[in-house]
């Protein structure tokens, strides 16, 4: 683990495991947690031969908590510094929400070699926020009411969504973990509130369609349907026709955290994927 120092002095932490001459899967956390959010999944791949890595965002988890610079473009930029430091050549990128999107928009603008795949899981492009242009959105006071939210009381808000919808607590019968939703609230409130203020700006109203487009490099998108939080009719499903070498998997009845409630069949599809 170490700190890549970008241009305007922000400090991006991460971690970086495995044999440096192995494929890499680079992982890109959701929303407003960190890098910790992949450990099953850098476990995993560890395991099975993988260089690993994962970087907090901005303002997130050990990185610094900036004030400037909490957007969709900056958010790339700092992953072009991190795959630079870091010699990243063919390498996967698998996001998980934001991290999807910050995947996307990374993909479609990084140097030839630097990306063989990528994956989005729960990912929040093409665009989450309703508009003429995209009428299956969610309102903007959804957004608006998360930023209420924060700014009155990120403690509560941050135990609130992990014992609810992210994981689908919510849902009758659902197998409840506090350990998780600790976790959730641990990773969330190290970061820093203006930065997590701004990204979810960032996450919301970020259109990435030319993104989508512009990809070249074979990409699965993995959704599930009960996700409550980027709901699949207006994600997913819209991503993947956008996509020349996309493929999409679905889950019947898995939430948002999928990656984390069911990491046996998220990391299965994942390998085939790489694998294929």
């Amino acid at each position: 683990m170490g700190f890549v120092s970008i241009a305007d002095g922000t400090q991006i932490f991460y971690k970086d495991w495995g044999p440096k001459d192995a494929q890499a899967i680079v992982f890109h956390h959701g929303w407003p947690l960190s890098a910790d959010d992949w450990d099953n999944q850098m476990l995993f791949f560890l395991g099975q031969g993988f260089r690993v890595v994962a970087h907090d965002r901005r303002g997130h988890g050990r990185s610094t908590q900036t004030d400037t610079g909490n957007e969709m473009d900056t958010y790339a930029a700092d992953v072009v510094a991190l795959a630079a430091a870091l010699d990243l050549r063919n390498a996967i990128h698998v996001g998980h929400s934001t991290g999807g999107g910050e995947v996307a928009r990374y993909v479609a603008r990084a140097e030839p070699g630097r990306v063989a795949k990528a994956v989005l899981i729960g990912a929040v492009p093409p665009v989450m926020v309703k508009s003429e242009t995209n009428p299956g959105g969610l309102p903007i006071e959804v957004f608006d009411g998360f930023r209420a939210a924060l700014a009155a009381n990120r403690a509560q808000f941050y135990r609130d969504v992990p014992s609810g919808p992210f994981y689908g607590y919510n849902r009758a019968g659902a197998q409840v973990s506090e350990g998780v939703i600790g976790n959730w609230w641990r990773q969330g409130m190290i970061g820093g509130a203006k930065a997590q203020y701004d990204c979810i700006k960032a996450f919301s109203e970020t259109d990435f369609t030319e993104d989508l487009k512009a990809i070249t490099v074979p990409v699965l998108v993995m959704h599930g349907t009960d996700d409550q939080i980027v709901p699949i009719a207006d994600s997913a499903l819209l991503s993947r026709p956008l996509l020349r070498n996309g493929t999409l998997k679905t889950y019947e009845g898995l939430p948002h955290g999928m990656c984390t409630t069911h990491p046996d069949i998220i990391n299965a599809d994942l390998l085939a994927f790489i694998r294929a």
